[in-house]
């Protein structure tokens, strides 16, 4: 099926719960895995999945808990979560949304209604990564890929292309050290007779515009340089 790509974890310390939500949303062609616990989910490898379905009043750590824990970690706070909650109370709603919760679902459900608001939950999300995947950034230091503009603290910076092509190698590999030769490969491809220097001379270039930025296009002695976040 064409959702079979989308993973999604259950999190309710109602087994019946469970069962109902992993079958339907199974039929729909989602990989779905459960837990009946918010220890338990916390457990798993949540990065792996593009969705939890999390209920609200569970044992010690609640579900208003986990989605703030899961929202503190950089590695998890970007997962979309549905609450499931019997709490309809527009206190509770509100803490749900305070807490980044992306939809918000009311105990009684009806089957139909999960899957539809599954369904836009992933397509938003889906979105948004397309929309992301179009831009670099970095504090106030942007880079728009789809019209090769580059803007500090809202300003357009105005970069030749190497020096742009530069930019976006090095900012989009964060922590990566790249030589000189990597580069040449990478930005000047099969141009011929550039010489090392030329990395060096454009780095020097874009540091200056990039301020206050230049510091974190680091050089590697020995290896050659790395953007540091």
């Amino acid at each position: 099926m064409e959702n079979k790509e989308y993973r999604i974890l259950v999190v309710d310390d109602e087994p019946d719960i469970c069962e109902i939500l992993q079958f339907n949303l199974e039929n729909e062609g989602y990989a779905v895995d459960v837990a009946y616990s918010a220890e338990e989910a916390m457990k798993k490898e949540l990065t792996e999945y593009d969705l939890l379905l999390l209920d609200v009043m569970m044992g010690e750590i609640s579900g208003f808990k986990m989605a703030s824990l899961l929202r503190k970690n950089t590695k998890t706070k970007d997962i979309p979560i549905i609450f499931l909650t019997a709490k309809t109370t527009e206190n509770d709603t509100l803490t749900g949304f305070t807490l980044g919760a992306d939809d918000y679902i009311s105990k009684p459900f009806s089957i139909k209604q999960v899957i539809a608001r599954v369904k836009a939950v992933l397509r938003r999300s889906s979105q948004k990564e397309k929309k992301e995947d179009e831009n670099l950034a970095f504090e106030s230091l942007e880079v728009n890929l789809q019209q090769k503009k580059t803007k500090v603290e809202g300003k357009e910076i105005d970069l030749t292309k190497k020096e742009f092509e530069i930019l976006v190698l090095l900012l989009s590999h964060s922590g990566q050290v790249f030589s000189r030769e990597d580069i040449l490969k990478r930005v000047w491809k099969d141009e011929v007779y550039v010489l090392d220097r030329t990395v060096d001379v454009n780095i020097t270039r874009l540091r200056k515009k990039i301020e206050p930025y230049s510091r974190n296009i680091v050089t590697r002695l020995g290896y050659g340089y790395c953007f540091e976040m």
